[in-house]
């Protein structure tokens, strides 16, 4: 925990609300995003019982397992959630875009769950069921292994950080707004949105109260299961198939688990408004012109190349490619969202990589003559209370004039002397407003999103024997079929 977030959590706990930690929204909030909360059968390794899914407030599907170790019950619920999920995700892949030379959706689908554990339950589905077989034994419907391949692809997109293709709430309300509450306690998610209604603490207490406000998944709790749920499933099982008794179980079957899941999904939309009343921070389109780049390039890849599911893990090489990417792309969203947000680039300034204060004197004019040819170098002093630690040499950027590199040239006391570059024009004379001015308020940082290359990585047909060598080409297997459920 930053210290502006512990100071945040004490002030929320001080004035019984919460407090914003950012100051624009860092995530994309589609127009039309899929819900999705997973329940699974407890005792049972990611065993699905029951989904609540919709991409409209007023129109939430339930899909459940009437005996959630039936195996044939469990991929009828596979082949239903597929169906849902390709339509919506098909819904996207009609209308494109011209971007420099290639054509690119103008949309991408958004999955949303109630929390971290959401995310891992379509990770471990999607590996259950994307390997599966459309023939011989054990055979499921083809929509299941599609299925399974984009809840790969979106939890995969989950863990590249800035990605909002796939979002947990708890985490997304988390990252803009801090309560007087542990951070444990905040992925709850009817205890997390209990902060921002009137009375917090009463009503974060009736949160952990599961008969109010049931567990917002993938787990259900265990007093439902042992007083409801159970006796349910085995009244199912007694009744004969076609029979009105087994309609009536059916019912009252699922009555019991929409009372465990509307509850939550009633909390996703509030979320969900929450975040649309923030203004996106300035990044997050062109993370989101990334994620729509991403689906893209899915889409052809299944429609053109030849489709095969994801590898059970990553090879040596894919595993590190992997790893450097994520690196790269945490360095990137962490610099944009300081950019972005005031609020978030306080904590560079706590820290001495940041530092904001008055222009007291400013040279727009001044000219280095020094080599060949003249060169615009404006130089400004900025005065300013913030612990500094940036020395002589140091480059810095402002988030008001980022195509501009200021210089640190001389320190004198409170007074920082910058040396300018770029974002003036190519005149010897700059453009109005390039350079700051005398009486302006203005932040300089080391934070940059410079581009960082990539990692120097052999192919896969090159990876040394210390690492096991190459990895055998990817072949369907007997074991695919009947893979556990993790």
């Amino acid at each position: 925990m930053s210290s502006l977030t512990a100071l945040a959590r004490a002030l929320a706990v001080r004035a019984q609300a919460a407090q914003p930690i950012a100051t624009v929204r860092h995530v994309h909030v589609s127009e039309r995003p899929l819900v999705l909360i997973p329940l699974t059968m407890a005792g049972e390794a990611n065993a699905p019982l029951a989904a609540m899914v919709g991409s409209a407030a007023d129109q939430p599907r339930l899909l459940f397992v009437p005996q959630p170790r039936n195996r044939d019950q469990r991929f009828r619920f596979a082949a239903e959630l597929g169906d849902i999920l390709m339509s919506y995700v098909d819904s996207f892949a009609r209308h494109q875009e011209d971007v420099k030379g290639r054509r690119r959706f103008a949309d991408a689908p958004q999955l949303l769950v109630p929390n971290p554990g959401g995310i891992e339950f379509v990770r471990l589905f999607g590996r259950s069921t994307r390997l599966r077989r459309t023939w011989g034994e054990y055979a499921v419907k083809p929509v299941v292994p599609t299925l399974g391949k984009w809840l790969t692809f979106f939890a995969e997109r989950a863990e590249h950080p800035g990605s909002s293709l796939m979002l947990a709430m708890t985490s997304a309300l988390s990252m803009h707004w801090a309560t007087g509450q542990s951070a444990v306690e905040d992925a709850n998610l009817a205890a997390l949105l209990a902060w921002f209604g009137d009375d917090p603490f009463e009503a974060a207490l009736a949160a952990e109260d599961p008969e109010r406000w049931p567990p917002a998944g993938p787990a259900t709790d265990p007093t439902f299961d042992a007083a409801t749920l159970a006796p349910a499933i085995e009244r199912y099982g007694k009744t004969d198939a076609d029979s009105i008794a087994r309609r009536m179980t059916f019912e009252r079957l699922a009555a019991a688990l929409r009372t465990q899941l509307e509850p939550t999904w009633q909390l996703m939309w509030q979320g969900i408004d929450l975040l649309r009343a923030l203004q996106p921070g300035a990044s997050v389109v062109e993370r989101w012109a990334d994620d729509r780049d991403a689906y893209s390039n899915y889409v052809t890849y299944l429609d053109t190349g030849g489709g095969l599911p994801q590898a059970r893990r990553d090879s040596a090489v894919a595993a590190a490619r992997r790893l450097n990417r994520l690196e790269r792309a945490q360095a990137l969203f962490d610099a944009q969202r300081a950019l972005d947000d005031p609020l978030v680039m306080a904590e560079f300034r706590l820290t001495g990589e940041a530092f904001a204060g008055e222009v007291v004197a400013a040279e727009p004019n001044r000219l280095d003559a020094s080599g060949a040819r003249r060169k615009l170098r404006p130089h400004v002093t900025v005065r300013t209370s913030d612990p500094l630690r940036l020395g002589i040499g140091t480059d810095v950027q402002s988030p008001s004039r980022r195509s501009q590199t200021g210089r640190i040239v001389a320190i004198d006391g409170p007074d920082v002397v910058l040396e300018l570059t770029g974002g003036m024009g190519r005149a010897l004379t700059p453009a109005p407003g390039s350079v700051p001015e005398v009486g302006e308020h203005i932040t300089y940082s080391t934070v940059s999103t410079s581009f960082q290359p990539g990692g120097n990585f052999p192919s896969a047909e090159d990876t040394p024997w210390t690492h096991g060598g190459p990895p055998p080409p990817p072949e369907p297997t007997e074991e695919d079929a009947v893979e556990a459920w993790s």
